[in-house]
């Protein structure tokens, strides 16, 4: 089967799912539907029972417990699961209504690609104060400037009964991922022989949008402060990218700034922004794309077009194990799937196409965003004439000490040159540490003394 076929039957089978949902400039919903979040919804606005045949389990609490933790490797809690079954182009049609275009594509480019496929393990859970602040976001979250910014939600999940397409995203773009983190995230390029280069990028963020008791008045605009260094190779040391992400864009563009080891100076960068390349990604990754989605929404009109039950990574922890080194998972054509874990949720799916009078160098993005988590799992990219083009995963796994997800891998599969991305690896590498961090520790005057250091 084609790529075009394989877009044109998904996209038909999600027209079944459910029409789509225009967008609606009022997002609060009434008391009584945000009553919902107390009874038969989670807390962050996930589908608390069962499915019908009951292969998605009824959401009993999340993951609070497990191995690691507090800079210590997080372990594998389902590390007696085997997979019930694996998807592979012999099978491919048993599964396939339960696959986005882009993994049909996937396994139609690649002959070894496969899915090992998991018991559901419903392990999305937060802290108590985000559920209570985003019981209260529901009725008093809404969105600004044609869906550009947000008024009335801080803390929670912004719209946890989401209405439209663009909030969804913002809902993404707001999960929550504990305060202050540090990680490591070593990026790979690989080319069609296989081989690649390793780029290691030592990362601090700070979600400033998450504090408990904060006001989004004394966030001062600033949702999210990004601090990368890029350590290696030898020719990229000492780079440096800082970013202070708005909360209503429409206000005020997200603040960029690069810092070039041969000028020793930190300038301003708006170009670090919508489809310009990535950090030394290699041209296959935009910067939009880091985290799977990030920065403005304003490109494009987003279209809510249901929910549907799909097979997405989750709970990879054998992917983030430090048993296994990079040669282990970044491997020829594809990652080594044997190490990934896919199982069935629902998903709320999203499509994005590029707004008249605007441009980007993909004309249409479908987003499957994990009704548990908000993270978006999967993302079909799509060139300029409507042919698929990449296709990016999330492979995330829950911090159970702190309630937060985070990320073992995410991978940017270009179909056309047959190349992909990894970034977010650190099995050789320090864990992901949950770290105090002020907003003075990202004000470009420090930046600068910690580069010149």
């Amino acid at each position: 089967m084609t790529v075009k076929a394989i877009v044109k039957t998904s996209a038909g089978a999600l027209a079944l799912v459910a029409g789509l949902m225009s967008f609606a400039a009022n997002a609060k919903v009434g008391a009584d539907e945000a009553a919902k979040l107390k009874s038969t919804l989670m807390p962050l606005g996930g589908e608390k029972a069962a499915n019908a045949d009951g292969s998605i389990p009824a959401w009993s609490g999340g993951l609070t417990k497990g191995g690691g933790g507090a800079g210590k490797r997080y372990t594998d809690p389902f590390e007696a699961d085997k997979p019930k079954f694996t998807i592979s182009k012999d099978n491919l049609a048993q599964y396939k209504d339960k696959l986005t275009p882009g993994q049909l594509a996937l396994f139609a480019k690649y002959a070894t690609y496969k899915m090992p496929v998991y018991e559901t393990r419903r392990t999305g859970v937060a802290p108590a104060y985000i559920y209570d602040a985003t019981f209260k976001n529901a009725t008093t979250g809404e969105l600004t400037g044609g869906g550009n910014g947000i008024s009335g939600a801080v803390t929670g999940i912004p719209f946890p009964i989401p209405k439209n397409g663009a909030e969804v995203i913002w809902n993404h773009k707001l999960r929550y991922r504990s305060l202050g983190i540090r990680r490591w995230n070593n990026q790979f390029a690989l080319t069609t022989q296989g081989s690649y280069n390793l780029v290691k990028i030592k990362e601090d963020a700070l979600f400033s949008y998450s504090k408990q008791g904060i006001t989004p008045e004394s966030l001062n605009n600033i949702a999210v402060y990004f601090l990368q260094i890029t350590t290696e190779p030898a020719r990229l040391a000492g780079g440096i990218l800082l970013v202070h992400d708005t909360l209503d864009q429409v206000k005020e563009p997200r603040r960029a700034f690069i810092y070039n080891p041969g000028q020793r100076r930190l300038r301003r960068a708006p170009n670090v922004a919508y489809d310009n390349p990535g950090t030394a990604s290699d041209g296959l990754r935009t910067n939009d794309q880091l985290d799977m989605f990030n920065g403005a929404l304003d490109r494009y009109d987003w279209k809510l077009v249901g929910k549907k039950d799909m097979y997405v990574p989750y709970n990879s922890y054998k992917l983030h194990s430090d048993k296994y080194k990079y040669k282990d998972i970044v491997t020829p054509k594809h990652t080594n799937q044997d190490l990934t874990r896919y199982e069935l949720h629902r998903v709320w799916v999203v499509d994005s196409t590029v707004k008249k009078g605007t441009n980007h160098i993909y004309s249409r993005r479908t987003y499957y965003v994990d009704e548990d988590t908000w993270q978006i799992s999967v993302v079909d990219v799509f060139d300029q004439r409507g042919q698929m083009w990449r296709v990016q995963e999330a492979h995330p796994y829950i911090a159970h000490d702190v309630g937060a997800i985070f990320s073992a891998m995410e991978s940017t599969y270009d179909l056309q040159s047959a190349r992909y991305l990894l970034n977010s690896l650190n099995n050789e590498d320090e864990e992901t540490k949950v770290i105090p961090l002020e907003t003075s520790y990202f004000d470009p005057a420090n930046v600068t003394k910690l580069a010149s250091k």
